[in-house]
């Protein structure tokens, strides 16, 4: 099984390259950059999108899912430098038929990464909502 990240324990480094989407309380060790839409799906509806979405992006690999914690991990590579990132996700059942999620991205090097992480989770929130 993948070693998947602990969001409740999650300490995020000095840098300003990461970003990390979390539900009120649900990184108690660290302050999200903002909180995720709740959507309308079972968590496992949610999990399957999120997969899928993942799956169809050619510059992400690495790929290792547990549909049972509905944890999901991946490499993205950079377009320009071909920078590896690393990226966690996690589904959140909220109630009966809604779920939400915590995704955690961040630079492997470097102090700034020029908002790529922002803008790599603020896609995977878009291709989820349309897919």
């Amino acid at each position: 099984m993948a070693d998947f990240i602990t969001f409740k324990s999650l300490k995020r480094p000095p840098k300003p390259n990461t970003c990390l989407v979390a539900p009120d309380n649900h990184c108690l060790a660290a302050d999200p950059d903002f909180a995720p839409p709740v959507m309308v799906m079972t968590a496992r509806g949610l999990f399957s999108r999120m997969s899928e979405v993942i799956a169809s992006e050619r510059r992400w690999g690495n790929i290792e899912a547990d549909a049972e914690s509905y944890r999901i991990k991946f490499v993205a590579t950079t377009g320009l430098m071909r920078f590896k990132d690393d990226v966690d996700i996690e589904i959140i059942p909220v109630d009966e038929g809604k779920a939400t999620f915590a995704i955690y991205s961040r630079s492997r090097v470097g102090y700034s990464d020029l908002g790529a992480n922002r803008k790599r989770v603020n896609e995977i929130i878009r291709r989820v909502n349309t897919y």
